[in-house]
């Protein structure tokens, strides 16, 4: 199959899914923004995307796309190290063309997917699986049931933690590296290669990755800033 047997074929594919975890990001930015201006409407938000099937869909939809990602991005970078041979040993000057992010997005994407794995164990573990282990007649915390749909509450625990801040400030360090090279080299694969466009995605692979990324350590930031008013008493 085209899509498996190329390589121009695999990166279509990492580029697709690429896009669509992008939009999975964009929306769930501004999703977290309202955790800012509202806690009732933030929850109301949380409640409506619990155990229901529509988001359970579209959680499996997204865990898919994101195995399908993790899966073809080793294999490209296999491929690519195999290609090279025993030049990748060599010792070279980095080319001025080649960014940083670049040559670095298996490390990147390693940071990205421990802190989204963290991320599961902060959130996703506390709201939508009691509410599935429920729904399915399985043994589920009281406690837990009561706060699923809570998500402020969570949001609250979780950045009140220093060591939390910091490794989510770190995670969201690498998934600003990892988006400005990776939005615009999707862009590039699928066929938007011309001088003139890739320089267009380029700069607006920057201003998005830095707009998704400033937004979602605002949430951060703020909520620590408050437990450190409040001193744990709020």
């Amino acid at each position: 199959m085209w899509l498996s047997n190329s390589s121009v074929g695999r990166k279509v594919v990492m580029s697709v899914t690429g896009i669509a975890l992008v939009l999975f990001l964009t929306f769930h930015m501004a999703m977290n923004l309202v955790a800012l201006i509202s806690a009732e409407g933030y929850n109301m938000v949380c409640e409506f995307l619990g155990a229901n099937w529509y988001a359970l869909v579209a959680t499996v939809g997204l865990a898919a796309l994101f195995i399908i990602h993790i899966i073809y991005a080793f294999w490209l970078t296999m491929q690519n190290r195999k290609a090279r041979g025993n030049e990748r040993y060599a010792v070279v000057d980095k080319p001025k063309t080649v960014e940083w992010a670049s040559q670095n997005m298996l490390v990147l994407g390693l940071i990205v997917i421990v802190g989204l794995g963290l991320h599961l164990i902060n959130f996703w573990a506390k709201m939508q699986l009691p509410e599935l282990m429920h729904n399915m007649g399985m043994y589920a915390d009281a406690t837990a049931l009561e706060f699923a749909a809570n998500g402020v509450h969570h949001i609250e625990n979780t950045f009140s933690n220093p060591v939390y801040v910091v490794l989510y400030l770190i995670w969201l360090g690498a998934l600003w590296f990892h988006l400005t090279h990776g939005f615009w080299s999707s862009m590039q694969s699928l066929g938007w290669n011309n001088k003139v466009w890739i320089n267009r995605w380029k700069c607006i692979s920057n201003i998005y990755s830095t707009i998704v990324v400033v937004c979602f350590a605002l949430v951060v930031v703020v909520f620590f800033a408050k437990s450190l008013m409040c001193g744990g008493a709020c």
